[in-house]
């Protein structure tokens, strides 16, 4: 049994993600892809994170439809910083022998040295990360497996910047993550910011 891991904030989800997943299961095979929702992200700001059980629907309500998707609480659960290494051990004593491949963005290159007990998660999983066509990265190491998926420009980031601003972001999430969002007013900017306090 091939297992994918998909590890993230899923701050919203969006279909990036789901396209990014569905690709990686295709081109490697995959049994099975996780997502699995952050509690706190160790090298994230937090600041602007939707609550962890928002986050967990919402990825549960986008990926409803794709029986080869499950989404698993193991991080919300454990609560505190979420750690690789933490949730492989977690996967790794449900699944047994599996063989088990981390999913993540080219961005991981960036704090890859940061990541605590990276050698024990190496010899653990196979790491695939995902890259666009026509925009090899250099210095990837050894034990990193691409996958090159097609170009999506869809970020979190920019989602959460047109609900601030008040524009559209419908079609960039899927429709029920769309209602969701719309319903709970997530990501709205609080009421006291941009107000100049009187001297």
């Amino acid at each position: 049994m091939k297992i994918g891991v998909l590890g993230g904030t899923f701050n919203p989800v969006h279909i990036g993600h789901l396209i990014l997943a569905e690709e990686v299961r295709e081109k490697l095979g995959l049994d099975r892809v996780f997502f699995v929702p952050t509690y706190l992200a160790p090298h994230k700001d937090n600041t602007e994170t939707a609550d962890s059980s928002s986050r967990y629907l919402m990825v549960k309500s986008a990926i409803a439809s794709n029986r080869f998707f499950s989404v698993s609480d193991v991080e919300i659960r454990r609560k505190g910083p979420s750690y690789t290494i933490d949730t492989i051990n977690d996967f790794k004593k449900r699944f047994g022998k599996a063989e088990m491949y981390f999913i993540t963005g080219s961005d991981l290159l960036t704090y890859l040295d940061e990541w605590k007990d990276l050698n024990r998660i190496i010899k653990m999983v196979k790491f695939v990360v995902a890259t666009r066509p026509g925009y090899p990265l250099a210095d990837i190491p050894s034990y990193i497996r691409t996958v090159d998926i097609r170009a999506v420009d869809i970020s979190a980031f920019e989602i959460r910047r047109c609900i601030r601003q008040g524009r559209s972001f419908r079609y960039l999430v899927p429709e029920s993550v769309f209602e969701y969002i719309t319903k709970n007013k997530l990501y709205k900017p609080r009421k006291t910011e941009g107000l100049v306090r009187s001297p």
